[in-house]
């Protein structure tokens, strides 16, 4: 079995953010890549679930810990399009996720890099390696594009 590099990865979220676009949601994929191989997928799905913490992170997160019966997800890497919210963060630290890799910045909520420091706050007891910019563009792109024709309606 090969492994899956990172921008593999990357593009599986860039897929998972289009199903979100064409569901009208904002374009969020997400891919959580447990340590044993297994992978889960899922987007953003608030406003089709009514549901406020529906984001792919969440989503994503909760089929993984469900598949392996346990709500600590050492070791894993989430692949996400955009930074992630304080919400978002929060979990991936409960879940103690090993590593996240996001592709665009997310200046208004971001709490990665842009807005705050979740996944990087020593009081914290739990701090993922964090990869940003992977595809960057490409995830921007689909999120400029969405907005540009929510803006014409």
């Amino acid at each position: 079995m090969s492994r899956k590099t990172d921008i593999d990865c990357m593009n599986m979220a860039l897929q998972q953010a289009e199903i979100a676009a064409e569901n009208g949601e904002v374009p969020v994929g997400a891919v959580l890549i447990t340590e044993d191989g297994r992978e889960f997928a899922s987007y953003n799905a608030p406003i089709t679930t009514d549901d406020a913490s529906a984001h792919a992170e969440m989503r994503v997160i909760r089929m993984a810990c469900r598949a392996v019966k346990n709500y600590r997800l050492t070791g894993s890497t989430l692949y996400v399009t955009l930074e992630p919210c304080t919400m978002c963060a929060g979990a991936i630290v409960h879940a103690r996720i090993g590593s996240v890799v996001y592709g665009a910045a997310d200046p208004k909520t971001g709490a990665v890099e842009s807005l705050s420091t979740v996944l990087s706050d020593e009081r914290l007891n739990h701090q993922p390696e964090v990869t940003s910019g992977l595809l960057a563009d490409e995830c921007g792109r689909l999120l400029k594009d969405f907005f540009r024709e929510r803006r014409k309606r």
